[in-house]
């Protein structure tokens, strides 16, 4: 690990002097690269450093163990350092996991009402404000791409853009089978009932990443109709793309204009797209993705959302919360930390299998 640790420091101040060469200075581009090339690995160094530092003091302080006057306080610093030393190994074996590439982006969410009907659909408009609500928590900026209302407060479709860096990082292994259990306002008996929703996260593909070809798609246009929109108009300003390749169909409607609707539509195809051939690529490796999605059955749940007992489950950790209430109003960064650190938990213990050859 420590021939590791020198090249990432090695590298670093390699940035750091061509960010000083005045010939770079004046290829703003190239500026800004080498800042973000920096900024991702300036923590790391400052651990890797820290490190570095403990395990010289560790060997000043073992050099002292042979004076008899100096062994007791010598020996507590050797404990100490030990201790440090195995705190900032722990640190890096985390920093050091291969990082996710899609971890900075931000992020569109697409929301749907799968078993279970108008409660399923009620549900998932709640989701809807769950998710706009941890956005406003975190001061992340959100806007609506379709909303498309289904009577009695539901929605059958929810597709939203929280437009923040590091959006995808927080927000990726919230994809799956979201289940809801409890009595619906319209159920007479007090009977409980089981429905479920469909959430898919895409990390947001720029123009770059996903070349589409104009002729691979199919434009149309329609009159507005989304009750959640707030700018509905009565001429055609609503669009529907199909791109025929792949299949996917993606519709905007509660821009303003028809070009604004149809930039919407076209981010959220490019989403679909890139999600599409990430998942193709880890296929070819044997990979499994996480977080899919699956029919909508109730027994593909990732989450259960018990209203009569309070509660919250996800299956993935085992993790319960027991303030509902609280949670559906976007109180969500401590299940989202629990799965973060689940994953990078299981990712350590993969490292160290191929390290080990198992």
């Amino acid at each position: 690990m420590l021939d590791k640790l020198d090249e990432i420091e090695r590298r670093y101040e390699e940035i750091d002097a061509q960010l000083q060469d005045p010939a770079i200075a004046a290829q703003p581009k190239e500026m800004q690269r080498l800042g973000k090339a920096r900024r991702e690995i300036e923590e790391l160094v400052g651990v890797i450093r820290e490190y570095k530092k403990a395990r010289e003091d560790l060997v000043g302080a073992q050099a002292l163990l042979s004076d008899p006057e100096m062994r007791e306080m010598a020996q507590a610093e050797v404990d100490q350092l030990k201790q440090h030393i195995e705190g900032f190994e722990g640190r890096l074996k985390v920093m050091l996991l291969p990082k996710d590439p899609n971890d900075d982006k931000a992020v569109i969410i697409e929301i749907r009402p799968a078993a279970g009907g108008d409660e399923a659909g009620l549900f998932a408009n709640e989701l809807f404000r769950m998710y706009a609500r941890y956005a406003e928590r975190r001061k992340w900026k959100y806007e609506v791409i379709e909303h498309e209302e289904s009577g009695i407060g539901g929605v059958s479709r929810v597709v939203f853009e929280i437009a923040a860096e590091g959006a995808y990082s927080q927000l990726k292994h919230e994809s799956g089978v979201h289940r809801v259990q409890r009595v619906p306002a319209t159920e007479s008996q007090g009977r409980l009932h089981t429905s479920t929703v469909t959430v898919a996260v895409l990390p947001e593909a720029e123009e770059a990443e996903i070349e589409v070809n104009e002729k691979d798609l199919e434009v149309s246009t329609f009159r507005a109709s989304s009750a959640g929109g707030q700018h509905v108009q009565k001429n055609e300003t609503a669009i529907r793309i199909i791109h025929k390749p792949s299949g996917i169909v993606v519709t905007c409607q509660d821009e303003r204009s028809q070009q604004q609707n149809k930039l919407r539509a076209m981010s959220v195809l490019r989403a679909k797209l890139y999600e599409a051939e990430q998942e193709r690529l880890a296929k070819e490796r044997g990979e499994m993705r996480r977080g899919q999605i699956g029919s909508g059955d109730r027994s593909e749940k990732i989450r259960t959302y018990h209203f009569v007992q309070n509660r919250v489950t996800d299956h993935r950790i085992g993790k319960d919360v027991h303030n509902i209430l609280t949670f559906m109003d976007g109180d969500l960064q401590a299940m989202i930390d629990a799965l973060n650190q689940e994953d990078q938990a299981r990712k350590i213990a993969e490292e160290l299998g191929a390290a080990a050859g198992v």
